[in-house]
């Protein structure tokens, strides 16, 4: 054991502490994405005999919906009576959100224990040798797998980190695979085009196992389907093997039907909008049905009550308690695109919109996606040191924008209650630009905050 480890820890923020203590120090040192194998999680795995063996996991890549189809695919196994453990990241508000058992945050006290239960066998292996040092996602994954396996799950759904292939997650032996997208992400270590990037995320497709792929472009397309091809692992195509659409002759923008070829169907209703959260529906809806577990009647029972009860926390999430205020993380080209889409079929006469964005993301798409129906734009900093300077970002927003009404407030949490206090009755807010703001507005805007 290192001479820093430290223990046991008895709160909370003892046990969160020593985990962003982790991501410190990998910041310090340079930790590369590439290396030569899983060593540093099975290491960890192999020290507390291998918990995640004992999970029947559906495991999900990809560039954007990964955690969307995750959380569907949990809402969906719950209304089918399974227990569920669902590994997720990052966090909005709590380390908590990360580790669900039946569809809620794991206690702080369970946590804790998982965390003094790994803690001085990753500080030992830290102070060993490069090859088998663990990083903070290792440790966190196995904290999932060490949670879902203890609460006796039924189903483990676990969100891959970054990329695929060297993820910390694909220690596990999967009953289902999904790569949901792809898109030029995290180029610097996953590959410069989509045919690579793919590649890495079709590092989790095993042997015989069945893989549901989303709607990739040509290129990506070709790398997943190979890669199954080559390991012989059976291959469901939305879009060609099952699909998901709006009723066209509905008013509620929210309802929609799924249809395989093979002459299963259903119609339900989502509580999120947009055509991009139809896809993740039927992409969840596919890996249910790959497990192969329920009947058809029942597994269309838990589509209709699931998806119209699952919410998604910062991902096109309509506020449970106030249907005017739009959540999303969306800080990529694609992800904006998307968001733009939905809101085009939830507010037809325009929105405002609360922004913040990280210096590192990419500003011009989202604001191209995004501007030409906004009707005021409240701009922020989510984050002190990763966020754009509000007044830069009002610069930028001015050229492309100059008659478009904009009003800068630097706390993300006064400006996310300013801009619900002076909504337009019938209008709605969208909050978007990174992870950071929309867990604030989530915060500033709860239930019984006294300033609404």
């Amino acid at each position: 054991m290192s001479d820093d480890a430290s223990g046991p820890f008895k709160t909370l923020q003892e046990a969160t502490g020593y985990l962003d203590g982790l991501i410190n120090r990998e910041r310090s040192t340079d930790y590369a994405y590439v290396r030569l194998d899983l060593r540093p999680v099975e290491a960890i795995l192999d020290a507390l005999g291998r918990p995640e063996q004992s999970l029947s996991v559906v495991h999900v890549a990809g560039s954007k919906g990964k955690g969307s189809t995750c959380l569907m695919a949990e809402s969906i196994l719950l209304s089918l009576g399974e227990r569920v453990g669902t590994f997720t990241s990052p966090h909005l508000v709590s380390w908590l959100e990360r580790f669900r058992i039946d569809g809620e945050w794991v206690s702080e006290a369970d946590l804790v224990a998982a965390v003094n239960n790994i803690q001085p066998i990753v500080d030992h292996l830290r102070a060993g040798p490069l090859e088998t040092r663990p990083s903070f996602f290792d440790a966190t994954t196995v904290i999932a797998f060490l949670l879902f396996a203890e609460a006796k799950v039924d189903r483990a759904v676990i969100e891959v980190g970054l990329g695929g292939r060297l993820d910390s997650t694909n220690a596990v032996s999967p009953d289902v695979t999904c790569v949901t997208s792809i898109e030029l992400e995290h180029t610097d270590k996953l590959g410069e085009t989509e045919a690579e990037i793919a590649g890495e995320k079709a590092g989790i497709i095993k042997s015989g196992v069945p893989v549901i792929v989303g709607r990739l472009r040509r290129d990506a397309d070709r790398v997943v389907r190979g890669r199954a091809a080559e390991l012989s692992a059976p291959t469901q195509v939305a879009g060609e093997s099952f699909w998901a659409e709006s009723i066209a002759d509905s008013d509620d923008s929210l309802a929609f039907s799924y249809a395989e070829v093979g002459g299963f169907r259903v119609s339900g209703r989502l509580a999120v909008p947009g055509e991009v959260a139809r896809w993740n529906a039927a992409l969840a809806i596919q890996c249910v049905r790959a497990l192969g577990a329920h009947e058809d009647d029942k597994i269309a029972k838990a589509i209709s009550v699931g998806l119209a009860q699952c919410v998604l926390p910062g991902r096109m999430e309509l506020l449970a308690h106030d249907s005017s205020v739009l959540v999303d993380s969306a800080h990529t080209a694609e992800s904006a695109k998307a968001l733009a889409l939905a809101l085009s079929e939830l507010a037809p006469n325009g929105f405002e919109l609360l922004l913040s964005v990280s210096a590192d993301k990419e500003l011009d798409s989202l604001l191209e996606a995004l501007l030409p129906r906004a009707r005021r734009v409240w701009l922020t900093r989510a984050e002190p040191t990763r966020s754009l300077d509000p007044e830069r970002l009002a610069s930028v927003v001015r050229e492309k924008a100059p008659d478009l009404p904009l009003v800068v407030i630097d706390d993300p949490i006064e400006a996310s209650r300013e801009a619900r206090v002076e909504l337009p009755e019938g209008q709605v807010l969208c909050a978007a630009g990174s992870v950071y703001l929309a867990g604030k507005v989530r915060a500033a805007l709860a239930v019984g905050n006294p300033d609404l």
